[in-house]
């Protein structure tokens, strides 16, 4: 019996790292832009939040927004002194033209 609970033990003790887990390698952090972008879609973003995305993004005096038929929230914009087109996709996409 003494035999039988050392092999037990034993076993046991030897299967312990077998039940470790490797470390995962966290995703590298990238741009959170989809480089598609803007992609045409379905958009349940308001007027009012596509503002905002595109304040979020660094853009002032943001003009003339309007949603064309793809979904994509596009008016004027500016940054660094700059007025741009902008756009605002489905995804929350904020791009520059």
């Amino acid at each position: 019996m003494k035999q039988f609970v050392f092999a037990s033990l034993l076993v046991a003790a030897m299967a312990s790292p077998a039940f470790a887990e490797e470390a995962t390698t966290p995703a590298v952090a990238g741009d959170k832009t989809n480089p598609a972008a803007p992609v045409a879609g379905k958009n349940s973003f308001t007027e009012g939040q596509a503002r905002d995305r595109i304040a979020a993004a660094g853009y002032s005096d943001v003009s003339a927004l309007v949603q064309d038929a793809d979904g994509i929230w596009r008016g004027k914009a500016s940054k660094g002194g700059t007025v741009m087109n902008v756009a605002v996709d489905f995804q929350g996409n904020v791009t520059s033209k």
